[in-house]
């Protein structure tokens, strides 16, 4: 039975003194939803008030929507949120996961990012002060939607050079990262679409789907990439994926599955294939692998690259390229969205692009994370623990796999890596569901480990392997 100390109402209507408690109780979860409350008479005779009291203080818990009643059953606690409760919740994560992005790592194999001396400052401020010079005016003009012309015509030129890609500046969409485009595409696309990923997969596009409101399922993977066989399975509409270095895996899609998966798109009007091309420019060895889009003669590829890797994760400029037979129906349906990229960071791009700058920044930036990864190779393949690893890597792109012959759990590896301040994820992680065999293999994303913390790193990985369990 509820009991209150009346004798605090003070002032307060008894009726609204009793309201109150409940309320609190309610909110703070004392009182779960559906629970019955006391009768009115059982709670008017167990505190010593008037049934009038008790029937004031439900009447305003019921039009407030604290509680219901029921015809000849009582009254029942309503199902309600605590606002504040969930924003201590919300609060309480969000500085767990800046505790967590703020914490100093030996070496962090998850996050992407670039050295400050690596990025082209000079170039960039020396192009920005001419765009400000030279363009003061399209500067504060409205940025068409797709994105203003320089720039769509220097990244058709950059694919047309570095991917084969004859396309034309029409067809490609600017915007503040993939995730704002990915969104586009479910508006345009649709949201009765099924979207289809590759499982293991980059777990932000699953979310990113959710978000979005758009049914997708996830597509198992074999040495070849996703599975035909599963994406009939699953009855998919629109196939997400990123045949020229997977991720996580870092698998290459051969080109023989590469046709099976277009003559798959060709078979139906309403069938895609966004292909994400996320580190091309990172093939470390051998010539950059051609594009779907590159193949593809019925027009089913929707093309999808960043300047994120490239450049810096910070700049947030990422493009699609289109089918020519979408551009016009895409514009007639959300061209009526503005640009998302400022036009100084679009003109200064441009440039950028067009005068040469890009292909000598990725040469560099080729250059230097060959040199960095094959550092890393030796370190690992020279340390005390080399026959309690095995690399995996394909020569392509900013991570690799690394399997470990240990008997304890990932979990319970991953946290013995994090006392030794090593960051590293388990394969496990970015899958859908129950993971195939992966035991034990973490991925390493070296892109963001100076070259100074590379041999203690690797020093640190062994000590974690070879101590006991």
């Amino acid at each position: 039975m509820l009991t209150y100390p009346l004798e605090q109402a003070g002032t307060m209507p008894l009726y609204e003194y009793l309201y109150d408690c409940i309320r609190k109780d309610i909110l703070s979860g004392r009182l779960q939803a559906g629970e019955k409350l006391p009768s009115k008479r059982g709670l008017a005779a167990h505190l010593g008030i008037s049934t009038i009291t008790v029937e004031g203080a439900y009447g305003q818990l019921m039009a407030e929507g604290y509680c219901q009643s029921a015809p000849r059953r009582g009254f029942f606690v309503s199902a309600v949120q605590n606002p504040s409760l969930e924003k201590a919740k919300l609060l309480s994560e969000t500085k767990q996961e800046t505790k967590e992005a703020k914490k100093e790592w030996l070496a962090d194999f998850v996050t992407n990012s670039i050295s400050p001396e690596l990025f082209p400052f000079a170039t960039w401020t020396r192009l920005l002060r001419r765009v400000v010079a030279e363009d003061a005016e399209a500067l504060l003009a409205r940025s068409p939607s797709f994105g203003i012309l320089p720039l769509r015509q220097a990244i058709a030129e950059h694919l047309r050079n570095f991917r084969g890609l004859s396309i034309s500046a029409e067809q490609i969409v600017i915007g503040a990262g993939t995730e704002y485009l990915y969104n586009l595409l479910v508006q345009f696309l649709g949201r009765d679409k099924r979207f289809c990923v590759e499982n293991p997969g980059y777990e932000r596009v699953r979310k990113i789907y959710d978000a979005c409101g758009a049914e997708f399922v996830s597509a198992d993977m074999d040495a070849k990439g996703i599975c035909l066989e599963e994406i009939e399975r699953l009855q998919a509409q629109i196939l997400h994926i990123s045949p020229s270095h997977h991720f996580p895996t870092g698998i290459i899609m051969p080109v023989s599955r590469r046709y099976e998966l277009l003559g798959w798109a060709a078979k139906r009007p309403e069938r895609y294939i966004i292909e994400d091309d996320y580190d091309s420019e990172f093939r470390l060895t051998g010539r950059p692998i051609p594009t779907v889009m590159g193949i593809d003669v019925s027009d089913r590829v929707i093309y999808m690259n960043t300047f994120s890797k490239s450049l810096t994760p910070t700049i947030r400029i990422s493009y699609m390229v289109l089918p020519q037979e979408l551009v016009e129906p895409f514009r007639e349906k959300l061209g009526f969205y503005s640009c998302t990229v400022s036009n100084f960071e679009q003109y200064t791009l441009a440039k950028f692009i067009g005068e040469g700058y890009f292909e000598k920044h990725i040469n560099r930036m080729r250059a230097y994370y060959r040199r960095k990864r094959e550092r890393l190779l030796a370190l690992l393949k020279a340390s005390p623990a080399a026959g309690k690893m095995k690399v995996i890597e394909h020569g392509s792109g900013l991570h690799f796999l690394l399997q470990f012959d240990k008997s304890i759990s990932d979990d319970v590896l991953q946290k013995k890596f994090m006392a030794a301040q090593i960051h590293m994820k388990p394969l496990a992680d970015y899958y859908e569901g129950e993971p195939l065999s992966c035991r034990h293999t973490f991925v390493l994303n070296y892109s963001g480990v100076s070259d100074a913390k590379l041999e203690e790193a690797v020093a640190a990985i062994s000590r974690v392997l070879l101590a006991g369990t």
